[in-house]
């Protein structure tokens, strides 16, 4: 499947977003029991740092990447690269170990996924407003392209 350049941005979003959501919601169901005010910011401090270091730099790049495609259409699985794949699985593998392994607590459960869940979430949301930019200008070319004629 291929598909336009912008829509990579939107793909991305869908991703991203709902891999957040999942894991905010798993960190979410975990809270109630660990409501205190250390765990809420311990869940701050991971947000920052995923945010900070690893997912606002991500969607940036990729972003970058993808508008500096030349042509079109797009294998539809071009929104990320291969890094980015293996990120995403390693993360999926960790978590699900974790989880399923008994590793972590459920302490650590509830702080550390709300904030990976909602910087994963981010993330997602920072590429439907990367993909709207997109959009907006692609149109307001035309317009200017039609006027100029």
């Amino acid at each position: 499947m291929k598909v336009k350049r912008n829509t990579l941005l939107l793909l991305a979003c869908l991703v991203w977003s709902a891999a957040g959501f999942n894991i905010l919601r798993i960190g979410l169901i975990a809270y109630p029991a660990y409501l205190t005010v250390t765990n809420y910011l311990l869940s701050v401090l991971v947000f920052g740092v995923f945010q900070r270091f690893i997912f606002g730099k991500l969607v940036k790049k990729h972003t970058d990447r993808i508008n500096s495609y030349p042509d079109e259409p797009h294998f539809f699985l071009k929104f990320f690269d291969r890094k980015a794949f293996i990120i995403m699985a390693v993360m999926m593998t960790g978590g699900i170990g974790l989880r399923v392994g008994g590793l972590a607590p459920e302490r650590f459960i509830a702080f550390f996924y709300t904030g990976l869940g909602a910087s994963l979430l981010l993330a997602g949301l920072l590429f439907g407003r990367n993909y709207g930019r997109a959009i907006f200008t692609a149109a307001k070319f035309k317009i200017e392209e039609r006027e100029n004629k």
